[in-house]
């Protein structure tokens, strides 16, 4: 039963005449609205622009990507082909900047985009969903036109596959650098690292080591956009499961700027593991508990970080009755998955051990070793934190959101990598998107923005020009030189 001075959002209603009226009216027009606490909401107009803001801003990287060498192309001032470089290569001339003009444009831009979000977040309910897939879908197939930004992962992938399909030599087990004179070398950069990708994943990218380069790129693209936009439609259909309105659930994850260049921009397998991940929680929202168990461990064989999901879903799962569904399904996946691994791998594993111990300068461990007086992100820090991301998903898992209660404990996750990269934080945003709780969307928001302010390239020359580097510490310059080695 709601209490008579409550009103049905739960806000305080006060009553019409007398004081509380007056109260009101004698309130300036921008001054604290005691009728809600939640941020206003804006337009279907303002939120158009917002999204207008987006396509455009991605619109122009991707024109200035295709046109020629530049910094938003790792290596393309050695290397980069027309079908790197994508259908729009020329079709807009050769629109060129200086090195330095480009940094300052595309970290400026970057900024821009977060306004933009903020916008287009505040104005989710006002806007048709039609007109937010319409411009999800654009915007995806913007990025697909363009050459991989920043980044060459999409390239290591190819490496590990021919290493593996063509070579005969076990990605786990061998690096890039064994294939050398190979035509994806070049391309790659992780020369010295094995393959930090889960089997399920390296199986499947071994049936495009026999294709030519040109195509195999092509389709890990058009696959990659693909499986972002079902990832995406997995975050709607969880939202309707749930009863919500899917339009904020779907601008939150697809309209985040690092969503849209770092990690559909650079073409990452991540979306291989998010999609089924994600798909797994609609699964069970629909009460096919098998089908979740099992389909979760195809997020897992993609990417191992995905376990993190599984108790949160057992938690989901209720009454107790469907837990054991839920663990007939796990079962029933992992063990033809490992027969696969076992097959092509034999009991070798990713190499998830040598890449977490490479070191960002701006993540979270390296900035609290820094504070703290260690230098930087030491090994005794790493096993520290990592002690707390255990109580942290212990504390979450008591949560009655349990979805909340995930977002958590992935945002710890993700917090505690010394190898902290941007689109990291797309492992959070669904989660944090279905869950209840505003503590843990203004969380992984909050993050976004640390992330994005960090990471742009002009960010890095600014500091560096005012004597900051967190690298610079002998922790730091021991790890930037393992960091070469593996890259070399």
């Amino acid at each position: 039963m709601r209490h008579q001075g409550t009103a049905p959002d739960g806000s305080v209603a006060l009553p019409r005449g007398g004081v509380g009226e007056a109260l009101l009216g004698r309130l300036p027009p921008l001054g604290l609205r005691l009728r809600s606490l939640a941020p206003a909401e804006l337009g279907a107009r303002s939120g158009q622009a917002a999204l207008a803001v987006l396509l455009l801003g991605v619109a122009v990287v991707i024109v200035f990507s295709t046109a020629g060498s530049s910094i938003l192309v790792p290596r393309s001032g050695a290397v980069f082909p027309g079908w790197e470089a994508g259908p729009l290569h020329s079709l807009f001339g050769h629109p060129s900047l200086s090195d330095g003009t480009m940094t300052i444009a595309y970290s400026a831009l970057l900024v821009l985009m977060l306004p933009a979000y903020a916008c287009a977040l505040l104005a989710a309910r006002s806007m048709s969903l039609r007109a937010i897939w319409i411009a999800v879908a654009a915007l995806n197939l913007i990025l697909l036109l363009g050459p991989p930004l920043q980044l060459t992962d999409v390239f290591n992938y190819l490496g590990y596959a021919r290493l593996g399909a063509l070579h005969g030599l076990n990605p786990y087990t061998h690096v890039i650098r064994a294939e050398s004179f190979d035509p994806v070398f070049r391309f790659t950069s992780w020369h010295n690292l094995p393959s930090p990708y889960g089997p399920l994943f390296t199986a499947l990218s071994y049936p495009l080591a026999w294709l030519p380069l040109s195509a195999a790129f092509w389709i890990i693209k058009v696959a990659t956009v693909a499986a972002s936009l079902g990832f995406v439609w997995c975050v709607h259909r969880c939202a309707t499961l749930l009863g919500r309105d899917p339009r904020p659930a779907v601008l939150l994850v697809a309209a985040n700027p690092i969503y849209l260049f770092f990690a559909v921009g650079a073409f990452h397998n991540d979306f291989f593991m998010l999609l089924p991940a994600i798909g797994a929680i609609a699964l069970l929202l629909a009460r096919r508990d098998r089908a979740a168990g099992a389909v979760l461990m195809l997020a897992v064989a993609v990417k191992f970080t995905a376990i993190l999901l599984l108790p949160f879903l057992l938690m989901g799962a209720r009454p107790p009755e469907r837990r054991l569904r839920v663990l007939a399904g796990v079962v029933a996946a992992a063990l033809p998955l490992a027969a696969l691994s076992l097959a092509l791998f034999g009991f070798t594993l990713p190499n998830l051990a040598e890449q977490s111990s490479v070191v960002t300068g701006y993540s979270v461990p390296n900035l609290i070793g820094l504070m703290i007086g260690l230098g930087g992100s030491t090994p005794g820090l790493i096993r520290v934190l990592g002690i707390a991301v255990v109580l942290i998903v212990l504390w979450a898992l008591r949560r009655r959101d349990w979805l909340a209660g995930a977002g958590w404990a992935t945002l710890a996750l993700i917090a505690s990598t010394s190898w902290l990269m941007p689109w990291y934080v797309v492992w959070a945003l669904p989660l944090v998107a279905l869950a209840g709780s505003r503590a843990v969307r203004r969380a992984a928001l909050a993050f976004t923005v640390f992330l994005v302010l960090t990471f742009v390239p002009e960010w890095g020359t600014f500091l560096t020009a005012h004597g900051i580097d967190p690298m610079s510490t002998p922790v730091g310059q021991a790890a930037s030189t393992y960091q070469q080695h593996l890259q070399k």
